[in-house]
């Protein structure tokens, strides 16, 4: 598959995959620990991106098992951006 060379999609480990890889769809993720990484959202309805996302971020505020909160940004209307939220439990 052919690939852009951009930030690291989320999930994957370094090195693994360098960002986009054509024919699939994603958000970058605005702010806090996983800020800059791409989330591969390809599939999801506009309902499933609304509802925004809980990412483990091992190293935020409640350590490993801890998540991060994001969520479409609201000045983005492309939707391309999901914004951090805070971290919780």
């Amino acid at each position: 598959m052919e690939r852009e060379t951009e930030s690291r999609v989320y999930g994957w480990e370094p090195g693994e995959q360098a960002g986009r890889t054509v024919g699939r769809e994603y958000a970058e993720l605005v702010g806090g620990l996983l800020d800059g990484q791409l989330l591969d959202v390809t599939g999801w309805t506009a309902a499933d991106r609304a509802g925004g996302v809980l990412l483990i971020a091992d190293l935020g505020l409640y350590g490993p098992g801890g998540r991060a909160d994001y969520a479409p940004d609201d000045d983005d209307a492309a939707g391309g951006l999901f914004r951090w939220r805070g971290d919780t439990a």
